[in-house]
């Protein structure tokens, strides 16, 4: 097992393309974080394979924030969206899914799958020291806002070089003390199943909406589009920001 660094940020996005909501801790469960992307929109009349309104269509939507937690289902999940104008609406409303249908110019209406909506698997994890690279790279700075890749869960790790998790596709990255596995029954684990294919959305500024395509073009350059990976749960429990992250690589599994 080695030793990568520690969980910086904990982070879920309770409404896809909405803002995120960071965490000091979040349950991992079998369907991802609780409360991460348990609702979207839906484009009525969409036929395609992929009907969700996805910010790479309204980047808006970065600018909608999910709010005032609800609990009493099981898993914690926004009962209202504070607007791009700053109004407070109830997420379940009409008057938030007339405004959503005006700015996306079609009609929408929101759902809700309680397995959740995710583009390829769900969890995402990303290291600081990948979007530092980028953000040097790029032309914009290391101190790059890390809310545009829209990981659950951010770490900072021992070593600095960018996109080192390419190393860790096929291997297992396990949460917290091992010494205390014994006493929670195991720590929580994903298996890493794959990189995490880029797309638009890393070129929008998570408090603008405003593109820039350097970003994108950056990490096509440097790492064949690829910023992050994709993970698989492989055991369930609780992480925390501070938690100490460990790898076991694929060929010890």
């Amino acid at each position: 097992m080695i030793h990568l660094g520690h969980v910086r940020e904990v982070v879920r996005y309770p409404v896809k393309s909405m803002a995120g909501v960071a965490a000091e801790s979040a349950i991992l469960g079998w369907h991802g974080l609780a409360g991460d992307r348990r609702f979207a929109f839906r484009r009525i009349g969409d036929k395609g394979g992929f009907p969700w309104l996805t910010a790479g269509r309204l980047p808006e939507l970065l600018l909608y924030q999910p709010v005032l937690c609800d609990e009493s289902g099981g898993e914690p999940l926004p009962t209202h969206v504070i607007t791009a104008a700053g109004l407070q609406l109830e997420l379940r409303s009409e008057e938030l899914k007339a405004e959503i249908s005006r700015r996306a110019g079609s009609e929408v209406e929101l759902m809700y799958l309680k397995h959740g909506i995710f583009d390829e698997a769900a969890i995402s994890v990303i290291s600081l020291t990948t979007i530092a690279g980028i953000g040097r790279a790029a032309g914009v700075g290391s101190d790059l806002d890390r809310r545009r890749f829209r990981a659950n869960i951010v770490l900072e790790t021992e070593k600095s070089e960018p996109f080192l998790e390419n190393g860790w596709v096929g291997g297992t990255l396990v949460f917290g003390d091992r010494s205390a596995a014994a006493a929670v029954g195991g720590l929580p684990a994903v298996s890493v199943t794959m990189p995490d294919l880029r797309c638009v959305m890393i070129n929008l500024d998570p408090g603008t909406a405003i593109k820039d395509a350097r970003l994108m073009n950056t990490v096509v350059r440097l790492n064949q589009n690829n910023a992050g990976v994709y993970a698989a749960v492989l055991r369930t429990g609780m992480i925390r920001v501070g938690d100490r992250v460990s790898l076991i690589p694929e060929t010890t599994n």
